[in-house]
């Protein structure tokens, strides 16, 4: 089994910046994708970004440009800043990660921007 943890997130000022970190840990595992989704009420979930196991790097469309990934593959982790923040980027933010044993997923982490 795969055990996903996230951490970061809380309240956050718009213009500011946030950044999320996903750690994964067990046993007997291999990992090839890691990313966030995200989630906001009432809204279909989203692609904030993800890293395949080759390195190649994917940003969704509402966070290009003010968004940065970054993984570990030694320790499995990953993660992501967001910055420029704006009151819509208030979601639930869920790491997912893709290994032998298949998608796993965080409990996910409540981000909410306001002043």
């Amino acid at each position: 089994q795969v055990h996903v943890v996230e951490s970061g997130g809380g309240l956050v000022q718009p213009g500011g910046s946030l950044r999320l970190s996903c750690a994964a840990s067990g046993s007997g595992f291999i990992v090839n994708d890691m990313g966030w989704f995200r989630q906001a009420p009432s809204n279909p979930r989203e692609l904030v970004g993800m890293i395949t196991g080759a390195g190649v790097m994917t940003y969704g469309e509402s966070v290009k440009g003010r968004s940065a990934l970054s993984r570990d593959s030694s320790r499995n982790t990953i993660s992501v800043q967001i910055d420029n923040v704006k009151p819509e980027d208030t979601a639930v933010y869920r790491c997912f990660v893709d290994s032998n044993r298949g998608r796993a997923w965080g409990q996910g982490t409540q981000v909410t921007v306001s002043s």
